[in-house]
């Protein structure tokens, strides 16, 4: 049986763990045949959004990867706002799949996936990555893209699905009230971490090399922040004063990814290279291992995959709390901020710190990674009817 993920809604990048590679690796593993049709729209090695040449390949996980050019017969610029795609019903066709998993269903070229249901027996998932932190958030956007056209897409391939996933609570909501998605046919899927390196890094040795690397003693605290970090994550300055003002020295953070230029002066001026270091960019694996070797990760700004991948290490979190993103509490692995202040999260940190309460937190952290873990989202994502329903 084939499985068939269609990235022309959003991004497709290689060699990253963002949900869009795990679910095609580990359907691979499951033993399904797997192929993907991709937009050009990826990153470059700083993490910089960027276009690469349509083109036909093979990807790390030996799964074949179809590149689409924008549709010549269009300016550019249209072809590239409403996402129609040069020769993509020909691509369907050649793949002749069994499953089709949408990525996104923001792309117009959807209607091919619809003609294509309507001439062949096929099963449709489609997943939603959009809410309202990070989508429909100007008149224009909310209006005519996410209220007009998207929602004419999603409604276009809704008799055709078995189930659109939001993969947040919040991501679930915007399916049912923006794009009018019926509430029988919406569940949450969690995104998740890459199992195969979870258990790769989450080793004594590994803790250790990496600590050693940055000079951080095994009696040390270690936090953790990063991704990409701009004006929607401004709440990592406070993250940096409130360590830089904490009375207790044994508290180390590293921050990692890339930072915006107008916030980088700020950031790197409190970076002394002991207490707070700035390590750059890190690769998909190296971003494991520094969370794995982590005692704690702080996430002050807007919701992003590391989450997900943090809960997926067994590595307590604090993150700021947003409406629809509460999923990834555990049972006590996470803590929530409100306030953004410095103060907030030196209270925080400090109470995470005592020995006693961190016991606790680290236990329900380990004991509940399972579940943040692509091997099982794998399987449940093409699993009907699922066992974890949205009860809103």
């Amino acid at each position: 049986m084939k499985i068939l993920h269609i990235c022309l809604g959003c991004f497709y990048i290689d060699n990253y763990s963002y949900q869009e590679n795990m679910l095609p690796k580990f359907h691979k593993e499951l033993g399904y045949e797997v192929e993907i049709i991709a937009s050009t729209l990826s990153f470059d090695n700083t993490g910089k959004a960027c276009n690469v040449a349509p083109r036909k390949y093979t990807n790390e996980y030996g799964i074949p990867v179809t590149r689409l050019e924008y549709a010549k017969m269009l300016p550019n610029s249209v072809g590239k706002f409403l996402r129609i795609y040069s020769g993509f019903y020909e691509a369907l066709n050649t793949a002749k799949p069994d499953i089709i998993f949408v990525h996104g269903c923001q792309f117009l070229d959807i209607r091919h996936i619809v003609k294509y249901a309507k001439n062949n027996g096929v099963r449709i998932y489609v997943d939603n990555h959009a809410d309202f932190s990070n989508s429909a958030r100007n008149w224009l956007s909310r209006n005519i893209l996410h209220r007009g056209i998207w929602k004419f897409c999603a409604q276009l391939i809704l008799p055709y699905t078995k189930k659109f996933y939001g993969v947040l609570p919040a991501r679930v909501e915007f399916l049912k009230k923006v794009y009018k998605i019926p509430k029988n046919k919406v569940e949450l899927l969690v995104m998740g971490a890459d199992d195969s390196l979870v258990k790769k890094y989450s080793t004594i040795e590994n803790k250790k090399a990496f600590r050693k690397l940055y000079n951080i003693a095994e009696d040390e605290f270690l936090i953790v922040t990063g991704g990409k970090i701009d004006r929607e994550k401004w709440q990592v300055i406070n993250l940096i004063k409130a360590v830089e003002n904490l009375d207790e020295k044994k508290i180390k953070l590293i921050i990692f990814g890339t930072i915006v230029e107008n916030m980088k002066k700020r950031i790197l001026s409190s970076c002394d290279g002991e207490r707070i270091r700035y390590i750059g960019w890190l690769n998909n694996e190296d971003v494991y291992k520094c969370l794995a070797a982590s005692n704690l990760a702080i996430y002050p700004g807007r919701h992003s995959v590391l989450w997900e991948q943090t809960v997926g290490l067994g590595i307590p979190l604090v993150v700021k709390y947003w409406e629809g993103t509460t999923h990834i509490d555990m049972g006590g692995n996470v803590t929530f901020i409100f306030d953004d202040t410095e103060e907030e999260l030196k209270e925080k940190i400090m109470k995470i710190y005592e020995p006693s309460t961190y016991k606790k937190i680290i236990e329900s952290a380990q004991k509940n990674a399972t579940k943040f873990l692509y091997s099982s989202i794998a399987k449940r994502s093409i699993e009907y009817p699922l066992k974890y329903r949205s009860d809103t």
